[in-house]
This record gives structure tokens, C-alpha cells and sequence, in this order.
């Protein structure tokens, strides 16, 4: 075990002095190149060293700080704390959903289908699984999917596999429809100055004809196994068992909850126009909207307050985040993003076409076998040099975010939610996903939707 460490740490150092060299031939100075493999460092430990990304990314800072690659004021500026807020306050929320069971409440919703057949119950995961990713983080979405998908399952006696991974390929396509499915959402919004009705206008129409072309896909790619549960489902009947199978809250409660959830979301997605009336800076109430609302429940639940803090919140991967986002923004501050912008223009040479499909397929790609939010927080940069260069910035942050949530799909460990799934999956079931199992319908899915993307933003001046 020691040796393999040490042989990793080995590679690592070796991946970021090639990454250095690589620097210095494309001409960055040393403030760059110190900026640029601080950046890479923290990128190939997520690959790497996933347990000690955090320990790192601090490693990562303070070099930047005592280099003088950046100043200590400019670092917190681009900590981007208002991101890390914005997600504070939607955990906590989650947190309040999750005690009342909101989540148990809406799948017995759909389990009420009349005439409950293996299509409409892949139909209705399908959805169900994209509209919470929309409207909470994909992670909670897919736990409380991948549980209802075992029990329905168990009940049926069928394999929960093929279900599990199309609830977990339409949460990916569903994170993208809202600035609330996945962290880097927001954090393009607040980069970008999109707002949530920007989303709901452009992302959203989007993410429904891929999750349309993808019930079409896997409704083909597992007829077998649905044929098999609808033999189950004609065998065994009765809706009401399935129902009885999660408990419902009480109702009180579940109406109170509802109504701060449903006026959360109201109020976001009204934050640009209520920003434009009382003459607030942009995305202002955007990322104030969800501190309220978390600061209404913990008054409300106030013996409970501190639980949300500390069990609800990600606060070891919002912690990554803050360190990650810091040093993103280094790579803008000492210059590297402009040389690399301009390096990237030569390479498509100079064709906006060429640009938006280059950035998408690379951000896809890259998501694939990497973090997205990684990913993102190094492309972000990149994209907003594009603007001084004389190209239009929002069809690149649609390329950049579609390409981040959809690429997560192409492998097994390319989306938080598909570790996720599979890990409750080996634990709860003791069943093993093998990497070419997923990746031939993860790549058929990633491909097909990233295409329909691809074409949309060429060719639809709406986009432009």
C-alpha cells in the first residue's frame, strides 16, 4: 500500500512538471506556469488521490499565496463565496425535505399510475428523476431514486440494475434544465450573469428533447429486462402494495414544507425581474433567495438548526470547491487563460462554429473521466478571455454546461450521482457494475445528447 501511494505521488509530480514544460513551450511566463500547474495539480489529484483532494487544493493556495503568484485579496475574490452560500442554503433545504419526507411523498405520486406497466414505470423514472434534478442536486435525487428503484424491484423480483441506470443517465440530462441540478450551474450563472430564467427559457427545452431522445434509446437498449418486468407487473399486480412500500408524512407539515420549497423556487426563478425592479446587481437575490429561505427553517426548526449545519451541508467538498475556484481564478488573474485562449483560436482558427463545438465536446470529454466542477472551474476562465478576443460568450457557457452534466453519463465514475447510485447499489444489493456494462449505453446516451446540443447551438440563432 505504501509503495503504490508513493508510486502515485511520484506520477503526480511528474504529470505536473510536464504540464509546466508544456506551459513554457506555449509561452506562458513563470507566474503562469506556476498558476497553471497549481491548477493541474489539484485536477490530477481528484483522479488520483481522491481522499486527499482537500489536503491538497490547501498545498495548492498557500504555494500560490507565498510565490506571490496572488495577492491574499484577489484569492478571496476568487473563492467565489457566494456560490459556496448559494449551496449552504439549498442544503439546508434538502436537509428539511428529506426529515419530512418530501421525496418518499412524491414517488408515491407516481406510483399511483393506473395500469402500471414496465414502460410507464421506466417512463415515470425517467421524469421524475430529470424534474429533481432540476429542482434539488442531483446527489439527493439519485439516493432517493436508487432507493424506490430497489424496493420496487425487490418486490418484482427483477434486476434493479438496468432501472438504476436510467435513473441515473436522465438525472445527468436532468441537471441541466435549472441553475439548481448541478453546482456547476450555479456557478456558470454567477460567472456568467445567465439568470434562472435564462435556464428555464434555453437550458431547459433543451434538456427536455434530450431526456425525450433518451427514453427512446433505452427503452430499446433494455427490452429485454422491461419485457421481463412487465411479465412481473402482470403476475403480481397491485399498485397499492408498491404504495405501502414508503411511508407519507404527515400532512400538516407536508404542506408547510411544500409551501417554503414551492416559494423558494418561485422567488428564484423571479430573481431577474424583481432585480431589475428594486435596481439590485445582478444575480443578487439569486444567490440571496436560498440563505433566506434556509434562514426561515433553522428559526423554524431551531432544535435542528445546528443538525442541518453539520450533517446536511457538504462541507468537505464545499471546502474543495472554495480552494478549486481560487485558483481558477488565478489562472485569469496572471494571464494564462488569455495565452491559452488565443492558442485554442489558432487551433480552430478563428471559427466561432468550430469554437462552441470544441468547447463542448472538450468539456464533455473531460467530465467523463473527471470531476465536472473541476472542469468547469478551469474552462470558466478560458471562456470569459473569449470575450476581449471579440466572440460571443453565451453559446459557449451553454456548450461549457452541457458538456459538463452530459459527458457525465459516457462512464461509471464521470458524474457524482452515478458513484453514488452504484455505490448504494454494491451495498445495499452486493451487485458490481463493470465499467464496459455502463459504457457502451453511457457513451450511446452521452453521444446522441451531446450532438442534439451540439446542433442546437449552431445552428439555432436562439442560442447566440
Amino acid at each position: 500500500m505504501a509503495n503504490r501511494l508513493i508510486l502515485k505521488f511520484i506520477f503526480l509530480f511528474s504529470l505536473v512538471i510536464l504540464v509546466g514544460f508544456i506551459s513554457q513551450r506555449i509561452g506562458l511566463n513563470a507566474q503562469q506556469i506556476t498558476a497553471v500547474s497549481i491548477f493541474s495539480a489539484s485536477v490530477f489529484a481528484t483522479l488520483l488521490f481522491w481522499d486527499l483532494r482537500v489536503a491538497i487544493a490547501f498545498l495548492g493556495v498557500a504555494i500560490l499565496l507565498i510565490t506571490k503568484t496572488v495577492d491574499l485579496e484577489n484569492m478571496i475574490k476568487f473563492a467565489s463565496l457566494e456560490v459556496i452560500l448559494f449551496l449552504v442554503g439549498m442544503m439546508v433545504l434538502v436537509g428539511l425535505l428529506k426529515e419530512v419526507g418530501f421525496f418518499a411523498w412524491l414517488v408515491t405520486l407516481i406510483l399511483r399510475i393506473r395500469n402500471l406497466t414496465a414502460k410507464k414505470f421506466v417512463f415515470a423514472i425517467l421524469v421524475l428523476s430529470a424534474l429533481l434534478a432540476c429542482c434539488v442536486d442531483e446527489v439527493t435525487s439519485i439516493i432517493f431514486m436508487v432507493a424506490v428503484i430497489i424496493e420496487i424491484c425487490d418486490y418484482f423480483e427483477v434486476e434493479p440494475l438496468p432501472y438504476i441506470i436510467i435513473s441515473v443517465l436522465s438525472t445527468n440530462i436532468g441537471s441541466t434544465g435549472t441553475v439548481l441540478g448541478n453546482p456547476i450551474g450555479i456557478l456558470i450563472a454567477s460567472k456568467s450573469g445567465l439568470t434562472f430564467e435564462d435556464f428555464i427559457l434555453k437550458a431547459f427545452p433543451l434538456m427536455c428533447i434530450c431526456l425525450l431522445s433518451t427514453i427512446f434509446l433505452v427503452v430499446f437498449w433494455y427490452r429485454k429486462a422491461i419485457k421481463k418486468l412487465d411479465e412481473r407487473i402482470k403476475e403480481l399486480g397491485a399498485n397499492e402494495i408498491l404504495v405501502r412500500l414508503i411511508s407519507v408524512p404527515p400532512e400538516i407539515q407536508l404542506k408547510l414544507v411544500l409551501g417554503i420549497f414551492g416559494l423558494t423556487l418561485l422567488f428564484i426563478a423571479l430573481h431577474h425581474r424583481l432585480e431589475l425592479l428594486w435596481k439590485l446587481e445582478t444575480n443578487t437575490l439569486l444567490l440571496s433567495i436560498p440563505l433566506i429561505s434556509a434562514g426561515c427553517v433553522m428559526i423554524w426548526k431551531w432544535r435542528s438548526a445546528r443538525k442541518y449545519i453539520e450533517k446536511d451541508v457538504e462541507w468537505w467538498t464545499l471546502l474543495f470547491f472554495l480552494l478549486l475556484f481560487a485558483k481558477a481564478g488565478t489562472l485569469k488573474y496572471t494571464g494564462a487563460t488569455d495565452v491559452l485562449a488565443r492558442r485554442l483560436l489558432e487551433v480552430v482558427n478563428r471559427n466561432p462554429s468550430a469554437l462552441i463545438g470544441t468547447v463542448l465536446w472538450m468539456s464533455a470529454i473531460g467530465s467523463s473521466i473527471l470531476d465536472n466542477v473541476v472542469l468547469v472551474a478551469a474552462f470558466i476562465p478560458i471562456v470569459q478571455s473569449f470575450k476581449d478576443l471579440g466572440f460571443a460568450l453565451q453559446p459557449l457557457w451553454w456548450a461549457l454546461l452541457f458538456g459538463g452534466c452530459l459527458g457525465g453519463n459516457i462512464t461509471l465514475v464521470g458524474s457524482t450521482a452515478n458513484i453514488v447510485a452504484l455505490g448504494i447499489l454494491e451495498k445495499e444489493k452486493n451487485i458490481r457494475m463493470t465499467f464496459f456494462r455502463w459504457f457502451w449505453v453511457g457513451l450511446t446516451v452521452g453521444m446522441v445528447t451531446t450532438c442534439i446540443v451540439w446542433l442546437a447551438l449552431i445552428f439555432l440563432p436562439f442560442y447566440r
